[in-house]
């Protein structure tokens, strides 16, 4: 992954059985670059990775958070002097995790100021909307800053993934 993935992972217990980040049975991670065709980037490198873990079924909702993320983070997360990030710092970094019941989508971004929510009640406007998608389409999102060596911080949403072999409830 490239990152310290206990870090990262912290604040994923609400309410659900802790995660172990030793367990991740799959992680995937790429550099985006500072630029807005980064997006289509993070699509396809989710689709593919989707694929490869056959969970191309949970496509549509995973890459419209993995967009509006990856969006924020362009917008709101890079200023004139965090845009140039070195080659050894990527400006942008999508993380795409998995456990057996669980999926996690998290992108690091160099500025420390907390994503927010914006209520907005004008369903037509333009912009405004990206974490009130991540809220909708994912079963629970957060941010937390980074510690130690990497600055900046990350934004994560997760979606709970029905257990291998387990029947679907009738209703």
């Amino acid at each position: 992954m490239g990152t310290n993935g206990s870090t990262m992972l912290e604040p994923l217990r609400q309410g659900l059985p802790p995660l172990d980040p030793a367990a991740v049975s799959d992680a995937a991670s790429c550099a985006l670059p500072a630029r807005y065709e980064a997006v289509r980037e993070a699509r396809r490198f989710t689709r593919r990775t989707l694929d490869q873990w056959d969970m191309g079924e949970r496509f549509d909702d995973v890459c419209l958070v993995v967009s509006e993320l990856v969006t924020n983070a362009l917008r709101h997360g890079l200023t004139a002097d965090t845009s140039c990030a070195g080659p050894h710092e990527p400006a942008v970094r999508l993380h795409l995790m998995r456990w057996t019941e669980r999926l996690v989508c998290a992108v690091r971004d160099p500025s420390h100021d907390s994503p927010v929510a914006r209520e907005t009640d004008d369903f037509s406007a333009e912009s405004g909307r990206g974490l009130f998608l991540v809220d909708s389409f994912s079963d629970s999102w957060g941010w937390h800053p980074m510690a130690g060596a990497l600055s900046g911080k990350v934004v994560w949403a997760l979606f709970r993934l029905p257990r291998t072999g387990a029947r679907p409830h009738a209703e």
